[in-house]
């Protein structure tokens, strides 16, 4: 199925970390608010790919930019 043309596809950086009663909490560091849950890592990714798509969606009725992104390197000792 060909992509609309106002669609387009984003890359987020997510963030798993393991909950001590076991499972993940993720969430997407550059949109404030966006965060998820899953029992395994899979679930957690699919989860917040839809909290990230909701945000997203959320925003653009809302009227706000989407934060602006960019990959910085650092060197550590």
């Amino acid at each position: 199925m060909p992509v609309a043309e106002t669609e387009r596809e984003l890359t987020f950086e997510v963030v798993f970390e393991p909950e001590e009663d076991g499972g993940y909490h993720v969430y997407a560091p550059a949109l404030k608010g966006c965060h998820s849950y899953g029992a395994t890592r899979a679930e957690a990714k699919r989860h917040i790919a839809e909290a990230i798509q909701l945000w997203l969606h959320s925003a653009h009725e809302l009227g706000l930019p989407i934060p602006e992104r960019e990959t910085v390197e650092v060197t550590i000792p």
